[in-house]
């Protein structure tokens, strides 16, 4: 059995590498490779999977659709001749035998229909709370998305549809029971986003930041609109420490596809460098680099990423799967509007309709001070988020189960 796995975005392969882990530890024969259709593919990378085709990081990111201005600039970096490389190589893959799994949205999936071959689909990007929740219809949907009756619009659910398609694997309960209601192959089996991060061990006997408020920083995985992101969360942090009394321990959590250099050059006085600190922060990673500023802690991590979505209580998020997996845990995040080709106002708009009250959009980063002050003084709030944010990213263990359905299914 030869499998390639298609996917579009760091975090996309990070899920596909997930679900291949498993597959390797259930057919450790099966021939298996990848192709990132968006950036280097740094997870595969990592994980020592074949790449079958050239690569390479467009100024966009992926993110042509949420800026269209972006699409003359990845064109006049070779995007037509990636894509038509890119598709030569999956066709040849399919002429020869293999099969296919496409990880994301409708780019990989077309991809995969093209192919000829045989095909399942993860489709990590959409769920039905874009527009509807338990309850119904979101104001925010018109008639035309209601006509339509899902958030995957009737070309998407054709291509699921495919004879070829063996199985589609939603991230969550309400979507999977909307595509079944369209006859569609759909497997309601959990969310692999959360898989080793729900389940990963983070046990602490003593905390000794028990009296801090340990905020996560998440300024997202592509340079340079992650920079851009971490300069203006950073303001939200100079807002807190002039604004309030607390004390607080802001945990970076850095991509380690990404340079640390510019992250930390970023860091102006009042924060200074210090080797080490009175109490250790019980993050797992050699490499922690920490400042101090006034009443707060700041450290910065590349290594230690699930400990430091555990170790916070909150988060200022500008990114999109972390911020995801964040919430899954059941706590709250924040977002400031930005202006990248990924996170800017409309992504962070459908952010929040997707993840609902566990995330809480800010329109500048002094924003922070009042929604800190105000969700920490309403114990209901946290109740809430606790519940909305696993009934929203679904269950961990989702990667063994799709991994068995692939074996069932294409061999």
């Amino acid at each position: 059995m030869k499998l390639l796995v298609l996917s579009n975005g760091h975090g996309e392969d990070t899920i596909a590498v997930k679900i291949i882990k498993e597959l390797q530890l259930m057919e450790p024969e099966m021939a298996i490779a990848s192709l990132p259709l968006v950036g280097e593919g740094f997870a595969y990378r990592q994980a020592n999977i074949p790449i079958i085709a050239p690569v390479k990081q467009m100024p966009s990111g992926g993110f042509v659709y949420m800026d269209k201005k972006q699409l003359l600039g990845d064109m006049k970096q070779g995007l037509i001749q990636l894509t038509m490389a890119q598709h030569k190589a999956v066709k040849k893959w399919a002429k020869g035998g293999g099969k296919i799994l496409a990880v994301g949205d409708i780019l990989p999936l077309i991809f995969a229909w093209l192919s000829g071959a045989e095909f399942s689909f993860v489709p990590t990007a959409k769920s039905e709370y874009l527009w509807k929740n338990e309850k119904g219809w979101l104001p925010h949907t018109n008639g035309l998305d209601r006509f339509f009756g899902s958030v995957f619009y009737p070309w998407e659910r054709w291509l699921m549809s495919h004879p070829r398609c063996k199985g589609v694997f939603p991230r969550d309960s309400i979507t999977a029971h909307s595509l079944q209601n369209f006859k569609i192959n759909a497997f309601d089996v959990g969310n692999p986003m959360m898989d080793g991060i729900a389940d990963h061990h983070f046990n602490l006997e003593f905390d000794p930041y028990e009296d801090h408020l340990k905020i996560v920083l998440l300024p997202g995985s592509r340079m340079p609109e992650a920079l851009d992101n971490w300069r203006l969360i950073l303001k939200a942090v100079d807002y807190l420490l002039e604004s309030t009394n607390y004390q607080f321990l802001f945990l970076s959590a850095i991509a380690p596809s990404l340079p640390s250099e510019p992250f930390i050059e970023a860091l102006n006085p009042p924060w200074q460098r210090i080797d080490n600190l009175k109490s250790a922060i019980p993050i797992r990673d050699e490499k922690i680099v920490n400042f101090i500023a006034k009443q707060g802690k700041l450290s910065i991590s590349q290594g230690a990423y699930a400990d430091c979505l555990h170790y916070g209580d909150m988060a200022i998020a500008m990114a999109g799967t972390a911020t995801e997996q964040f919430v899954g845990l059941g706590k709250s995040a924040m977002a400031i509007m930005g202006k990248g080709p990924q996170f800017n106002r409309k992504f962070a708009q459908n952010q929040s309709y997707l993840l609902g009250n566990s995330i809480q959009l800010l329109e500048k980063p002094e924003e922070i001070v009042s929604k800190i002050k105000t969700t920490l003084e309403n114990p209901d709030y946290w109740q809430l988020v606790a519940e909305n944010g696993k009934k929203r990213m679904g269950n961990q263990g989702a990667s063994r189960k799709i991994a068995h359905h692939l074996i069932n299914q294409l061999i």
